[in-house]
């Protein structure tokens, strides 16, 4: 252990170094707001239902929450987490946008957090659920970055075997602290907060975020459906497309919206608003890449004979002459001596 922290510490120095600065910001804040918990109370830093809402309005919550931390592998999760969007996400979206991404996340799980147990208190008028429960950790920003890699490099595999895909992880996770929760291992704000991460970055990725070719995703590796098993991926896409219609009526979400290309030399081209040419060139390369590798594992399982090798033969075969006690004769001629062929003598007339 003593040997693996010069060079786990090595590494992350050399990853920071190259990192941008929000990211170097993120994480110092992380660091810092930890070593002030041994100092002072820092629960006012965590979103507390009962707090957030009138009278008292601790409206800063919602942005210092994402950056709390209170135990050392919770801080190393925050820490990787944001090191990874800094190396995955940002080059793709560049700085601004990687910290409007962590602001969008981080206040939406707050206040959805807020929400979900104010109604818990109203249905169960305890007051645990708006004065003890705090929402603080960088779970919900996890969930965030797990549902940008599944829009940009879903097709990734992360395990071999069995085999796992970027585009599952996110539904892995929160089946696992699912499974926590029902154990009792993990407590309810941790679980609420992954989960609202999830919910709050689809809808911001899908519908709202800015980009070259307009705003949102809506290609069909990104449907909400996607996330679950194909088995139930047909009623979670009604269900999905009647609370969508429902939505756009009210004027939160905007319509889909098809441009027909009939000038095009082809056939006619359908783009939607977020689909991204080079994502798509990216998931043909992948795909003739897959179909090389199976190709070539075909080839490699069959045995396939030499050419030369049947060269050789048949050339071995036409230079050696059939052997014979007699050299083949036609009537009326000599003896054809070299001859490889088969040939028979004339029979004698009968009497």
């Amino acid at each position: 252990m003593q040997r693996a922290l010069p060079g786990a510490r090595q590494h992350l120095g050399a990853i920071l170094s190259s990192a941008s600065v929000v990211v170097k910001a993120l994480c110092a804040a992380v660091l810092f707001l930890y070593l002030l918990s041994f100092a002072v109370d820092t629960g006012c830093l965590a979103v507390t239902p009962g707090y957030l809402f009138p009278p008292n309005f601790w409206i800063w919550t919602l942005v210092t929450h994402g950056l709390m931390e209170q135990h050392v592998w919770d801080v190393a999760i925050s820490l990787a987490t944001v090191v990874v969007a800094g190396r995955l996400l940002e080059p793709l979206w560049g700085a601004l946008e990687l910290l409007i991404f962590f602001s969008v996340v981080n206040v939406s799980v707050g206040l959805l957090g807020a929400f979900a147990y104010l109604l818990t208190y109203m249905a169960s008028f305890n007051l645990v659920y708006l004065f003890t429960v705090r929402i603080h950790g960088a779970l919900g920003f996890l969930g965030g970055v797990l549902v940008a890699l599944k829009q940009t490099m879903g097709d990734c595999v992360v395990l071999r075997v069995p085999q796992v895909r970027v585009s599952v992880v996110p539904m892995l996770l929160l089946g696992l602290l699912l499974l926590l929760r029902l154990a009792t291992l993990l407590q309810s704000p941790a679980l609420a907060s992954y989960g609202f991460g999830l919910i709050s970055s689809w809808v911001y990725l899908r519908f709202y975020q800015r980009h070259s070719r307009g705003r949102g995703d809506m290609a069909d590796h990104f449907a909400f459906a996607t996330f679950f098993p194909e088995i139930l991926q047909p009623g979670v896409g009604l269900l999905a497309n009647l609370v969508h219609g429902l939505l756009v009526k009210v004027k939160i979400c905007q319509k889909t919206v098809k441009r027909y290309d009939v000038g095009a030399p082809s056939s006619i081209t359908i783009s939607l608003p977020g689909t991204d040419p080079q994502d798509a060139e990216r998931r043909r390369q992948l795909a003739l890449k897959a179909l090389n590798e199976r190709l070539k594992r075909v080839e490699d399982q069959s045995v396939w004979p030499s050419m030369e090798d049947d060269e050789e033969e048949a050339g071995a075969k036409v230079d050696s002459p059939l052997p014979s006690d007699k050299a083949p004769t036609f009537p009326g001629k000599g003896p054809v001596p070299g001859s490889s062929l088969i040939t028979f003598e004339a029979a004698p007339p009968k009497l």
